[in-house]
């Protein structure tokens, strides 16, 4: 089982302040929406989530996980970037089990098997040891109530290949989350120029637009985009910060960004019939 790496850095490591942060920030969240709160609830099979320190993209990440409560969801597909270790391709664990100070969490170890012999990922655990965009998701999962997840590491790699894995895993009873923060170490102003047009091609579905300075996930979310194009989904920026809007400096910040992304009901065409005349 793989321990926690960032407890007591990127999120606490005690687990009752653990738990007790992730249900602040989600009720924030939901105050703030008040009787919106169920009208957002768009049931979405995608999110583009961050994954910095709670202190810092915390408040953003709510803005998801505020909106899963009470879904009934098998199984959570969550792709990340790898920080710590170079890779090339997509990456899923051997493991069966990771923990956090909530707990160990589950891992779909069918889904890792079928990836792999399919030829969409390889096995290593490397890139997922000290990786922080995947775990740092977890307890929001485990607060919710969410045991069941399948962690993917994207490293360089066509967008074309992430949505070959996506359209395998996103089946009904999934729900894919997309680990990525935006701009890095600009400005505020900056920042926010460079991000809007990120969110921009994010609600856009236009893959071809993020540089590879506008998000540390780009592989993951361009792939994210590519698939999503053929669903045409109702896409929908929930909240766009960056590190200043808590407190950190101005002069050096990172950008966050929460989005949904909701697939459209298809109405069947109704047959006209006989010509009456």
């Amino acid at each position: 089982m793989r321990p926690p790496a960032v407890a007591g850095s990127f999120y606490p490591a005690d687990p009752t302040v653990l738990r007790a942060t992730v249900e602040t920030l989600l009720d924030t969240v939901r105050r703030e929406a008040g009787d919106e709160a169920d009208r957002v609830a768009d049931r979405a099979i995608a999110y583009v989530v961050p994954h910095a320190g709670y202190r810092w993209s915390g408040p953003t990440a709510a803005h998801v996980y505020a909106q899963l409560a009470g879904r009934d969801i098998d199984r959570v597909v969550i792709l990340g970037p790898a920080h710590r270790v170079p890779l090339r391709g997509i990456a899923v664990p051997a493991e069966e089990r990771w923990s956090t100070p909530l707990g160990p969490v589950d891992l779909d170890a069918e889904g890792v098997r079928d990836l792999v012999a399919d030829g969409l990922a390889i096995a290593d655990d490397e890139p997922h040891a000290l990786e922080h965009s995947l775990e740092v998701q977890l307890p929001f999962l485990q607060v919710l109530g969410f045991s069941r997840v399948l962690p993917v590491c994207v490293g360089a790699t066509a967008a074309d290949a992430v949505a070959a894995l996506l359209s395998v895993v996103a089946v009904p009873g999934s729900l894919v989350l997309c680990s990525t923060d935006l701009s890095h170490y600009l400005t505020r102003e900056q920042a926010r120029r460079t991000d809007a047009a990120t969110a921009d091609a994010i609600v856009r579905l236009e893959p071809e637009r993020i540089g590879e300075l506008d998000a540390c996930g780009r592989y993951a979310l361009r792939g994210l985009l590519a698939w999503a194009r053929d669903l045409r989904p109702a896409v929908r920026l929930l909240h766009l910060a960056t590190s200043a809007d808590e407190g950190g400096p101005a002069e050096r910040v990172v950008g966050y960004a929460a989005v949904s992304l909701a697939e459209i009901p298809r109405v069947p065409q109704r047959s006209a019939g006989p010509d009456p005349s």
